[in-house]
């Protein structure tokens, strides 16, 4: 059974650049994932992802993306795009996720990488908020996710409140 990390990575403290840790809590909210699929905040780590990422066959990493797009531009990047993901160029972050992808192909263990990203309104900004944009957008971000996983053949189970009726998330696109 192949093995699929979700990885959810940025700065939740500069407001939209924290896209891609927001879009893993809301995935984690709203389904439940199969066993073999693992769901992981990532947040600013770098090299510190290595042994999750030499554990897995495929990351989808969630991100903002500087695509090019207008502010909530939704994308999917494989290969040399993945230069446009915020964790993927020299940032905030220590060290990017390109470099731990290629530690990661230096030991024999490179997984797959997708990245499913947004282009974010304001990721400069000091705060714990995302954009306007960035909020109502985030369902559809985690749609994409939603679709890979079905795509690759799993099923999500989709979560219940108490009362029986799907969770909703004020102010959000779905």
């Amino acid at each position: 059974m192949e093995r699929i990390l979700v990885l959810g990575v940025g700065n939740i403290l500069y407001t939209d650049e924290g896209i891609g840790v927001r879009a893993m809590e809301l995935a984690r909210e709203r389904w439940d994932f199969p066993e073999n699929v693992t769901l992981l905040d990532g947040g600013t780590l770098g090299m510190g992802l290595m042994d999750a990422l030499t554990s897995c066959d495929i990351v989808f990493v969630l991100d903002a993306v500087l695509g090019g797009g207008e502010a909530g531009a939704i994308y999917r990047l494989t290969g040399s795009d993945l230069r446009k993901s915020l964790s993927f160029r020299d940032s905030m972050h220590q060290t990017d996720l390109a470099d731990t992808l290629i530690f990661c192909e230096l030991i024999g263990k490179r997984p797959e990488a997708v990245v499913l990203g947004m282009e974010p309104e304001d990721y400069m900004s000091m705060g714990t908020e995302l954009s306007p944009t960035a909020r109502k957008r985030l369902p559809l971000l985690c749609g994409l996710l939603r679709d890979e996983l079905t795509a690759r053949g799993l099923t999500l189970t989709e979560r219940r409140t108490q009362t029986g009726l799907s969770r909703k998330t004020e102010g959000m696109e779905t």
